[in-house]
Formats: structure tokens, sequence, C-alpha cells
């Protein structure tokens, strides 16, 4: 079995997502040069933070939390882009893994009553194959013992690609918007709102509004990365 695995890896090797070098046995979807490249956002309160002012005076979030930072040609931006648009989601389990750690060892999301993704919209998920957020939130899901839920928050209007608008068109996109499909099923519940990427908050802020609509709804938020 061990022959037979050598060989698959001869000929299709582990490459690391960002530098593309061969990984070592012991090494998983990322190289540990690269791991330790990555620019963590060390945020240690999730009540006040630069995500939560990213909300202020639109929605009320309870806490937000991001593993990393992304910046303009990063090696976050690159893991990103490999996650969303070249089907690489055990980037996703990656993360999901390392959050869903430090998360149940520090307690902050315990009160959380269920996992919610930034849904596509079926055009997009038909055309791209999967939610780059799936796979993160199953494995977040799996550690923290709390259920993911992605059939309750639609998204009911399709927009341009995000990566081909500035991030001022970003900020006034109105185009998108989203739907709870059971506004009772939250009442006087806590929710994680999880995405890959935070920018301007435009997108979050969208989803947690249509959460308001349930009666004592309380949002927190989550994500891979946060854009200085």
């Amino acid at each position: 079995m061990n022959l037979l695995k050598d060989l698959f890896h001869l000929f299709y090797p582990n490459l690391c997502a960002t530098c593309h070098q061969q990984l070592l046995q012991n090494e998983s979807v990322i190289c540990t040069i690269c791991r330790h490249d990555l620019p963590l956002t060390h945020i240690t309160d999730f009540t006040q933070n630069k995500i939560i002012d990213a909300f202020y005076g639109k929605v009320i979030i309870e806490k937000a939390f991001a593993l990393l930072f992304y910046r303009k040609n990063n090696i976050t931006k690159k893991l990103i882009e490999e996650l969303k648009y070249k089907g690489n989601e055990e980037i996703g389990i990656l993360f999901g893994d390392w959050l869903g750690e430090l998360l149940k060892e520090n307690k902050e999301f315990n009160d959380i009553d269920y996992i919610i993704p930034v849904p596509l919209h079926k055009k997009r998920l038909k055309e791209r194959g999967y939610n780059q957020v799936t796979k993160f939130g199953q494995t977040l899901s799996n550690h923290l013992k709390k259920p993911l839920v992605e059939n309750k928050l639609i998204r009911v209007s399709a927009t341009k690609t995000q990566t081909l608008k500035t991030r001022f068109e970003r900020f006034r996109n109105n185009d998108t918007k989203f739907l709870l499909t059971d506004i009772d099923f939250f009442k006087n519940k806590h929710i994680l709102l999880i995405d890959d990427v935070i920018t301007t908050g435009a997108t979050l802020e969208a989803c947690a509004k249509e959460f308001l609509n349930s009666k004592d709804c309380k949002i927190s938020v989550l994500t891979i990365a946060y854009t200085e």
C-alpha cells in the first residue's frame, strides 16, 4: 500500500498551494515555510476590533474574528484565489481545522446555535460547482459541535464578480440581496455568519440585516481573512 502511495505521489506530487513546491510527508496543503509567512491578525478581543468597526452604525455584530490579513499580492490572496476559483477546497478544510481548534480552545463562540455560510447565487454555484466556504463550514461544525445550516439563507440576485469591481463600487453595491426561507427558525438564536474574506463588509452586512427579520436573532461573523 505504501509503495502504491509513493508511486502515486511520484507522478502526482502534492504541491504547496502558494509556492507550488512539493510538500513533505508531514505537510498538508501549504508548506511549512509558507505557513510561517501567513500574516496572522492576532486579534484577541472578539467584541472590539476593526472587523466589528466595519459594521458600526449599520448592523449590530456580537463578535467577529478573522485569522489572516488579506493584502494585494500577499500569500493570503493566493490562497483565497486557489480556494475560490481553482477548486482547491482542501484550503477550506485546512483553515476550518485551524480556526476550529482555536475557537474550541478559547470558547469565544460556544454560545452560537448555527453556522451559516454566505450563499452563492444558484447560477454562480452551477458555474463554479461548489461554494468555497462549504468545506470550511463543515470542518468548523465538526470542531465546534454546532450545525451548519446551508438552505435557510439564499442569495436571490446575481452580481458581477466582486474581483472585477473597485473597493468603492463594492461598497455601493446594492444588487446583492439575501432572503431567509424560514424566519421563525432563527428566532432567539445566535448565528455565526462565515465567509472566506471580508473587504468592505457589504455582503456580510446584507446577510446580517436579513437575519434581523427573525425576532431577537443575534449575529456574529467569522472569516478566513480580513482586508486591512
